[in-house]
């Protein structure tokens, strides 16, 4: 397995695994040609160098993703985080540690970078999800809140 940031080209692939779920196809919008906004979303992350969309790949093809960004902040003593986002393993990938390899490689991208802490958010309607991150080693220390503006 490689991991490596995604390209535009790689946007398709990973709208369709986004869309892999019973939240996700409410949310997203897959297809041969989707919509100009993800392109318009990939553009802002390729060039924050706080961010980075990211792809596993198994002998060529897209195995899973993730988004990782960085947050400068205060607390912590002024140290910075990690925001882990949009995790998403192919179904055919599944339960054969793509989903582990993927969050660890991620923890120490940040680890590497100085992060003091990871975080990342799960819909509570997933928990295969929750109980994953909890066995990795992540806690729910926090109850996380959203306010959807559309």
């Amino acid at each position: 397995m490689t991991f490596r940031e995604a390209t535009a080209d790689d946007l398709p692939r990973i709208v369709r695994l986004l869309a892999d779920d019973p939240l996700g196809m409410t949310r997203e919008t897959p297809g041969e040609v989707i919509p100009e906004a993800y392109f318009t979303a990939f553009a802002a992350i390729d060039k924050d160098a706080n961010n980075a969309l990211i792809v596993a790949e198994i002998d060529g093809e897209i195995a899973g993703t993730l988004q990782l960004t960085y947050i400068p902040g205060l607390t912590y003593t002024g140290g910075e985080r990690a925001q882990i986002e949009g995790v998403r393993v192919a179904a055919e990938q599944r339960g054969r540690g793509v989903g582990q390899a993927i969050i660890t490689w991620a923890i120490e991208q940040a680890r590497a970078r100085g992060c003091r802490v990871v975080q990342l958010t799960t819909d509570r309607q997933r928990p295969d999800a929750i109980r994953f991150y909890q066995k990795i080693g992540f806690r729910p220390s926090h109850m996380g809140m959203k306010y959807h503006l559309r």
